[in-house]
């Protein structure tokens, strides 16, 4: 069993190392999400070029997310076993050339299969750049790190909206796929000459490869099913993926190397419930800048830059509590913060399912603010109960389940939103003679993600306390071997 020090240098480097390892995770963090929130920025201009509906416009932010979701649980698994960094370092080489794939698309299907690409790099950076801050930090400064990531996440979403618009304004919609080649290619540049040494505590165990086919195909046929409904096939589709997702989880629990410890969920109440109500959050929140920003440019008629500034909001009151939020709840448990964040949030989604034909700047800005400050008590507390609530070996999985749960999360978000543009407006092309339909379709979405978000605050109280239910988990049986590296960073 191989943990840091097998090939980090000793503990007169650590300092050193755990920078490096939060610079190039901050780095990466940012690429990401900058990009999702460019792309919703960018939609009513790809709409216009490929004369696209509002159900296809969902399948450009549909696919990244879809790819991502698919591979995460796998990478974050191969990563436990052949090694984080060198994972994360393949995820920024193909996340890059994907982004490159994307600028230089000529139709809506090769820019979805960009798309996908860019899911896939996305996948590896997910499933290993917080487990690499869980492996360097210990638990007294593990929050404050991944507050500071988080952070990091919401400067990226918070710049999509302000210099994606100009870019889609001034260069073209194509630009803001080109921003991201020299940023890919300077975090990976700096990840070869500053990390040093790999993280690979599950050298040695089988992956499982079949386990990985199943898990793969099942969430894939329900997610892609999920975002077609209500249509007949959708749904035999997504109750096939249920199925096989239901036939995964028994598999699991028989093989002696399995992909992702269910036992991790049946016996670990905090990892449970906090990876539940963050697959809750992202359900109830992801989708709001995508209904804002068909809002704002097709209802009130603002240009993609107007509308990038009003966006702007939510994403930096996020990047400013995140951090904050992380220092506390390396001190209070996590839950506590993580459950007012979730009030705020549904507080916030429930000020918009009052939109009207001409909503003033002010309303947009209190639900803004209120989405925002929710979701940034929420994020980082929430990760840091997950990350403390397993042993080393397994960060990579814990950091890919709640990716999982983050991309899952966001898939049914749209998923969700689609549904209702299809019920509601039908598959159409956005015009003016449909702009009543198309608010009528954002007011339902954001009534029902309201009550969604209710649902999630609940089960981030049920969690319960991170120290002694986690703790008490591990010593039940979570470990796999009595001999093997238990040790918690």
């Amino acid at each position: 069993m191989r943990s840091v020090q097998d090939e980090a240098p000793s503990s007169g480097s650590d300092v050193r190392i755990r920078r490096a390892a939060l610079l190039v995770s901050v780095l990466a963090s940012f690429l990401t999400p900058f990009m999702g929130s460019s792309v919703n920025i960018a939609l009513p201009a790809i709409g216009r070029e490929f004369n696209l509906t509002a159900v296809s416009l969902g399948w450009i932010a549909t696919a990244y997310l879809l790819a991502a979701a698919v591979f995460l649980v796998s990478f974050g698994r191969l990563a436990d076993i052949v090694g984080r960094k060198k994972i994360f370092s393949l995820g920024l080489v193909v996340y890059t050339a994907a982004s490159l794939l994307s600028a230089l698309s000529l139709s809506a299907p090769m820019l979805i299969a960009g798309r996908l690409a860019q899911g896939l790099g996305a996948a590896m950076i997910f499933a290993t750049g917080v487990a690499i801050l869980s492996s360097v930090y210990p638990p007294g400064s593990r929050g404050k790190a991944l507050g500071i990531n988080t952070a990091a996440v919401y400067l990226g979403l918070s710049l999509g909206p302000v210099l994606g618009g100009f870019l889609v304004q001034n260069f073209g919609w194509r630009s803001i796929f080109w921003v991201n080649v020299p940023l890919g290619l300077a975090a990976l540049a700096y990840l070869g000459a500053r990390l040093e040494g790999e993280w690979a505590e599950a050298k040695g165990e089988r992956f499982d490869v079949w386990g990985a086919v199943a898990y793969g195909l099942g969430l894939a046929a329900f997610m892609y099913g999920f975002s077609r409904l209500p249509s007949w096939p959708a749904a035999l589709l997504a109750a096939a993926g249920i199925m096989l997702l239901a036939a995964f989880a028994v598999w699991e629990t028989r093989t002696t190397a399995p992909l992702l410890d269910v036992r991790l969920f049946l016996q670990n109440r905090v990892f449970a419930f906090s990876n539940l109500a963050a697959l809750i959050n992202y359900s109830a929140t992801y989708a709001a800048g995508f209904l804002l920003s068909l809002y704002l440019q097709y209802n009130l008629g603002f240009g993609p830059q107007a509308a990038g500034l009003i966006l702007i909001i939510r994403p930096l009151i996020m990047a400013a509590c995140s951090p904050a939020a992380g220092r506390i709840s390396d001190r209070i448990e996590p839950r506590i913060l993580a459950s007012a964040g979730m009030g705020l949030s549904a507080a916030g989604l429930g000020v918009f399912a009052f939109l009207g034909p001409g909503s003033s700047t002010a309303f947009l800005a209190f639900g803004l603010a209120l989405l925002g400050l929710g979701f940034g008590l929420f994020a980082s507390p929430n990760t840091n109960a997950i990350m403390g609530s397993v042993k080393r070996r397994h960060f990579g999985v814990a950091a890919a389940a709640l990716g999982t749960m983050r991309l899952t999360g966001q898939m049914l978000s749209l998923g969700i939103t689609t549904t209702i543009l299809s019920v509601i407006m039908g598959r159409v092309p956005v015009s003016v003679g449909n702009l009543d339909l198309l608010l009528r379709s954002v007011r339902t979405a954001f009534a029902v993600f309201a009550v969604l978000c209710v649902a999630g605050m609940l089960a981030s109280l049920a969690r319960g306390n991170r120290g002694a239910d986690a703790e008490a988990a591990i010593e039940a049986g979570i470990r796999e071997d009595a001999g093997g590296d238990e040790s918690r960073v």
